[in-house]
């Protein structure tokens, strides 16, 4: 149940302004775990509510202006950080570890979201937007929410790790031989894994400078928001849970429409593989923006604004209703 609503959990920085009427808060998941949420109502006629799910990593801070976009579009936002990141509580004693025990916590976290803040306070249509480890969230997690949930769209989503990482069958085989011999809470050599932070020019991330360093900044300003390195148990959940989605019954059971964008000079996420499983999907598309790193929503604007584009084009009609 959500906790009493706190706007002093949320942390500022100068030109990283809050959107107006952004609240925060707290609320215990159904295993007790405490998670960090926001909402951002739009006042007057809506076009519905977006749950903005993040990826890995990721704290509430970093998409302020994002939420500002979609309530300029007409959306109220609900967003939260994952158990084990952002404000959110921490798994290990050992803080700065990106952990989660298995693939289904994450989808808990979801649930509770959606059962204690989306269905008895936020305005429908619901549609989801989701970024990177959050998009295999979505996907694990639409069918229980298929009843609820009107379309989806994946940014980047982690349907695959990119070329140079070894391949899944290899990564459940090593992580499965680690968990048995107890080091599940081990940290994966951050050097193994993509995505790593470098220089403002050549980061894999983004190609915006300024979005670049707002998010440095806020790194810097609130550092306990943030992780290194995944821990064994990580990525064991997340290789697993993208191996479960090259099965065909798995697939089968996608029913909510999905769009799925991807980048195209990702280093962090495998494009290819996101898109080979929107064509096995029938209720899924895609669309590659060309020369875009992997965090579109922190993109520079040639970039950015196609991703906002192309959601809002995705779920407009049903949005357009509910503003009638």
């Amino acid at each position: 149940m959500p906790e009493t609503k706190d706007r002093s959990a949320l942390v500022r920085i100068a030109g990283n302004p809050a959107p107006a009427g952004l609240v925060g808060g707290y609320l215990k998941t159904s295993d007790r775990r405490r998670l960090r949420y926001a909402i951002a109502k739009v006042p007057g006629a809506s076009r519905g509510t977006v749950i903005l799910l993040q990826g890995r990593n990721e704290a509430i801070e970093k998409y302020f202006e994002t939420i500002g976009d979609l309530n300029d579009r007409g959306f109220s936002v609900v967003t939260f950080d994952w158990r084990g990141q952002g404000g959110s509580e921490r798994l290990l004693a050992r803080r700065n570890l990106g952990h989660v025990g298995h693939f289904g916590q994450y989808l808990v976290d979801l649930e509770c979201v959606m059962q204690d803040l989306v269905l008895p306070d936020c305005r429908p249509p619901y549609n989801l937007l989701a970024h990177s480890m959050g998009g295999l969230v979505a996907l694990h997690a639409s069918a229980r929410h298929a009843n609820a949930i009107e379309r989806m769209v994946l940014l980047a989503p982690l349907i695959g790790f990119p070329a140079d990482v070894p391949s899944l069958t290899t990564l459940q085989r090593l992580t499965g031989a680690a968990r048995w011999l107890g080091l599940a809470t081990r940290p994966v050599r951050r050097a193994a894994m993509p995505g790593r932070l470098t220089d403002a020019d050549d980061n894999p991330l983004t190609s915006d400078p300024r979005r670049y360093e707002r998010n440095l900044r806020i790194a810097a300003k609130a550092p306990e928001l943030f992780v290194g390195s995944p821990t064994v148990a990580w990525l064991s959940a997340m290789s697993r849970a993208m191996a479960r989605l090259q099965s065909s019954a798995e697939i089968a059971a996608l029913t909510v429409p999905t769009l799925i964008v991807t980048a195209g000079a990702d280093r962090v996420v495998a494009s290819a593989a996101a898109e080979r499983l929107a064509y096995r999907m029938r209720c899924g598309s895609s669309l590659r923006i060309p020369l875009a790193r992997h965090e579109l929503l922190q993109e520079a604007d040639r970039f950015r604004e196609q991703a906002l584009e192309a959601f809002d084009a995705y779920v407009g009609e049903e949005a357009a209703v509910a503003a009638q």
